[in-house]
């Protein structure tokens, strides 16, 4: 424990100040956001009528409905997908062919052979996604069928094509892409702005097709292994402060233990999920501040991670939402007893009532990629208790 520890302030100690670092990732448009519904699925509607970007309003039947519903259960049973991933799915097919499972019987006659929704005319495209088998997505009755379609899209370690072609989870970096840079960067298509106007399209499905997941007192909500762990902040944004355990308390001048890690940051910093998971708290508490609860399945244990200081408005997940490791979940911001902008992060092995152990030792031990820093500086926090 003893080297990790001294390796990860070799890490911190090595890394440039902030200050040099470029801060691109703040000017991205990676605010990939999502509602405030689960993946559970609902009842399907015989119809939803719904408007584009651009105002162009839509009206889908339960056919193509149920392809989006058949998106939605194979994003919700691959850790690392969540919202984020299903929406810029749903963006993808809804722009690449409506939603309709398409034959090509000009490329291939037998695609015709298999259940299929109309005919369609792209190269050799098939499908929901219009993927080409002579692009590598794989053969004609593979790509008739919705099921693989949907695992290709996605791809990832579970996926079909092992990273080749490049499925969503397979694009390093894709949670904070804004969604259409991201539904391209699979697709890649000769028409690349076509998939944001399709944004208001895939959340209207989403909230039409799932409920929200329960919260309730008592129950505790349902969360796969994680694909991935990462650092809460994008690497070159941030420098350290107050590490976990005993310290002087920057705003009493008490001898206070500190349950988190602080790492100020400019507000407005995307926060990043540590891992996939389920938000169990999202909204004002006390010294914390806008404070966001996720909870994770990380090694097969529960783990809770708290993210605090945050504004009001830079809180962009509610209760019962289903996140990605690296979903961009809130702001940084300084409310709560702080001195200045800077995410408050706490771990919780075995959830929200044990312990919390120190945050960034925790990270280091999991592999968190994106792990990085700068020189150590004045304290962030202002807590009270256990803030």
């Amino acid at each position: 424990m003893k080297k990790l520890i001294g390796l990860v302030l070799l890490l911190l100690f090595l890394a440039p100040p902030a200050s040099l670092v470029s801060v691109a990732a703040l000017n991205s448009p990676a605010a990939i956001s999502c509602g405030t519904r689960s993946l559970l699925l609902g009842s399907i509607p015989d119809s939803l009528t719904a408007k584009t970007r651009d105002g162009q309003t839509i009206t889908l039947n339960r056919r193509q409905l149920e392809h989006a519903a058949t998106i939605i259960t194979i994003g919700s049973k691959i850790p690392g997908v969540g919202q984020p991933g299903v929406i810029i799915a749903l963006m993808a097919a809804l722009t690449e062919s409506s939603l309709r499972m398409l034959a090509n019987p000009s490329a291939y006659p037998d695609s015709q052979d298999y259940p299929n929704d109309g005919v369609g005319s792209d190269h050799d495209s098939l499908g929901l996604f219009q993927m080409r088998p002579a692009s590598g997505w794989g053969t004609v009755a593979e790509l008739m069928d919705p099921d693989y379609q949907a695992r290709a899209f996605f791809g990832g370690p579970s996926g079909p094509n092992g990273g080749s072609p490049r499925g969503l989870l397979d694009i390093s970096g894709w949670q904070l892409l804004d969604a259409g840079e991201a539904a391209q960067a699979v697709e890649v298509s000769a028409y690349p702005d076509r998939y944001q106007n399709y944004e208001p399209v895939a959340q209207e499905i989403l909230t039409a097709l799932t409920r929200p997941q329960s919260t309730s007192t008592g129950a505790s909500p349902v969360v796969p292994e994680t694909t991935r762990v990462v650092f809460p902040l994008p690497a070159g944004t941030y420098t350290t402060s107050d590490s976990f355990g005993p310290r002087i308390d920057p705003y009493t001048g008490e001898h206070r233990f500190h349950a988190g890690s602080d790492l100020p940051a400019p507000a407005g910093t995307p926060i990043l999920a540590i891992a996939d998971g389920v938000v169990t708290s999202a909204g004002e508490r006390g010294t914390y501040g806008g404070l966001i609860i996720l909870e994770h399945t990380v090694g097969g244990e529960r783990v809770a991670s708290y993210y605090a200081h945050m504004y009001d408005q830079g809180i962009h997940v509610a209760l019962g939402d289903s996140v990605a490791a690296g979903q961009h979940i809130g702001d940084v911001g300084s409310a709560g007893k702080s001195t200045g902008p800077h995410l408050h992060v706490e771990i919780h092995p075995g959830g929200v009532n044990e312990p919390a152990v120190d945050a960034l030792v925790w990270l280091a031990e999991h592999g968190a990629s994106g792990l990085a820093g700068a020189e150590v500086t004045t304290a962030g926090c202002r807590p009270g208790k256990a803030a």
